[in-house]
C-alpha cells in the first residue's frame, strides 16, 4: 500500500514551508536521529477545553471492548518511542500533548510521507485532517487506502490545540494603508465564506489555477479546510458572518503553549517572547470594510503569498480572485505561490509582498525575532493536526509496552 514518492512529498511538502522560518528565527535545528526530545516546561492546561472532551471521543476502554483509550494509546506509543512528527516547528501540540499526561516531549522526526506509519515505524502518526489524513484513509492516486481501519487523536478534543492559517501583513502597512487592509480582509473573508458554503466548486477553482496535488485529493482537501474555518476548537459552529474574526480564548491558548514550547537562542528573542502579548502579534480593526465611510484603498494594486503552492488549504484568496470580489472593493490582487527561497514572513517583512498567509505560532516566532508582523484576521478556527493509528494495532501496543 505504497504511495509513490513523488505524490506523498507534492501532498505533504507544504508542512515544510509551514515552519520553516522558525528555524531561520530561532536559531533551532531539526534533529536527523531517530527521535527529537525537548526539555521545554510543562504545559499550562488551564485554558484548554475540559479533558472529558478527550475522554467522549477515546476508543472504550480494554475493560469494556479490548480497545485501548487515547490515554492508554498515547502512553503506550510513547513507552515504545513510536510517537512521530515532523518537527519543524509543527511539534508544539504533541509536546504537549505529551506533558499532559506526564510523559517525555520525545518523538521520531517523521519524513513528509506517511511510510514510517505504513511500516509500523510510527504507530502514532502526526497528520494534517486536510491533507495527510486524506492520503492516509483513501484509495485515490496517492493514498494508502486504510478507509475505517484508522482513527484519530485530536488535538481540539485534548485541549492542546494551535492556531493555524491566518493572514497577516506589517504594522507599518497596515498603518499606511488601514482602508486597503480592511477591503482586502473583507473580499478575502467574503471568499471564504463562499468556498466553505461550496467546497466541490472552491476546489475546481483552485485546481484550474494550477494544483500541487490530484484532482481527487483537491475535493477532499477542500471539504475538510471548510471544517477548520467553521467550527471553532470547542465544536460550535462558526457562521458565515464571523469568518476571520479572532476568538480570543483560542488565541490566547496558542501564544501560551508557543511560549512553553518554542526555543529560542537568541536571549533579546526569548525576552520578547516571554513578554508577547496578544496586543503585540494581532488587531481586530481590520475584519469590517465599509466603502462610504472608510474610504478607498490607499494602495489598489496588493500581492499576497501562500505558505505553498496553489491547493485548497488557500481556497478562499482563489475564490475571492474568480468570483471578483477583490474587483468590488478596487483591487488588483496577485497570489504569490509559496515554496521559493523566500517565506511568507520574511517576504511580508521585507516588502517583496503586501500580505502573507502563515500559522500563528510562525507569526509569533518571527515577532520575538523583531519582524513587527500584524495578524489581520484568524482564518483557520482550530487545529488541524491529528494523530492517527491503526485500530488493529491498539491492543498489540498495551500488550507489548505494560
Amino acid at each position: 500500500m505504497k504511495m509513490t514518492k513523488r505524490k506523498s512529498l507534492m501532498a505533504a511538502a507544504a508542512l515544510i514551508l509551514a515552519c520553516a522560518q522558525l528555524t531561520a528565527c530561532s536559531g533551532g535545528t531539526t534533529s536527523s536521529s531517530s527521535s527529537t526530545s525537548s526539555s521545554a516546561p510543562a504545559a499550562d492546561t488551564s485554558s484548554s477545553a475540559d479533558s472529558s472532551a478527550a475522554d467522549t471521543s477515546s476508543e472504550a476502554s480494554s475493560e469494556e471492548g479490548g480497545m485501548m483509550t487515547h490515554e492508554e494509546i498515547i502512553k503506550a506509543a510513547a513507552a515504545d518511542g513510536k510517537v512521530g512528527n515532523w518537527g519543524l516547528g509543527n511539534e508544539y501540540e504533541i509536546q504537549a500533548l505529551l506533558t499532559k499526561y506526564g510523559l517525555p516531549t520525545d518523538y521520531i522526526t517523521m519524513d513528509f510521507t506517511m511510510d514510517q506509519f505504513d511500516s509500523d515505524a510510527v504507530t502514532l502518526a502526526s497528520a494534517m485532517t486536510y491533507n495527510e489524513l486524506g492520503l492516509v484513509k483513501n484509495s485515490y492516486d496517492g493514498g494508502y487506502s486504510y478507509g475505517d481501519t484508522v482513527s484519530i487523536i485530536d488535538m481540539n478534543d485534548e485541549g492542546v490545540a494551535m492556531l493555524e492559517d491566518n493572514l497577516f501583513c506589517s504594522k507599518a502597512f497596515a498603518e499606511a494603508n488601514p482602508n486597503t487592509v480592511k477591503a482586502f480582509v473583507s473580499a478575502s473573508m467574503k471568499g471564504w465564506a463562499y468556498a466553505c458554503e461550496h467546497p466541490d466548486e472552491a476546489a475546481e477553482i483552485v485546481f484550474a489555477a494550477g494544483s500541487s496535488v490530484s484532482a481527487d485529493h483537491q475535493a477532499y482537501m477542500a471539504g475538510e479546510v471548510a471544517k477548520l474555518v467553521t467550527t471553532d476548537m470547542n465544536g460550535n459552529s462558526v457562521p458565515a458572518s464571523s469568518v476571520g474574526n479572532m476568538d480570543e480564548e483560542a488565541m490566547q491558548q496558542t501564544l501560551d503553549l508557543a511560549k512553553q514550547y518554542i526555543i529560542l537562542e537568541d536571549s533579546a528573542a526569548k525576552e520578547a517572547l516571554a513578554a508577547m502579548t496578544l496586543d503585540d502579534i494581532r488587531s481586530t480593526a481590520y475584519l469590517t470594510y465599509d466603502p462610504a465611510t472608510d474610504g478607498a484603498p490607499e494602495k489598489t494594486s496588493v500581492s499576497i503569498q501562500l505558505k505553498w503552492l496553489p491547493q485548497a488549504q488557500f481556497m478562499g484568496y482563489y475564490v475571492a480572485e474568480a468570483k471578483g470580489y477583490y474587483d468590488e472593493v478596487g483591487l488588483d490582487v496577485n497570489i504569490v505561490s509559496g515554496g521559493g527561497d523566500i517565506s511568507e514572513t520574511t517576504a511580508v517583512y521585507n516588502g517583496t509582498v503586501d500580505f502573507g498567509v502563515t500559522w500563528v505560532s510562525n507569526l509569533i516566532n518571527a515577532n520575538a525575532g523583531g519582524m513587527e508582523l500584524l495578524e489581520v484576521a484568524q482564518v483557520y478556527q482550530r487545529s488541524g493536526l491529528v494523530l492517527v493509528y491503526k485500530k488493529r494495532n491498539s491492543r498489540n501496543i498495551v500488550q507489548n509496552s505494560f
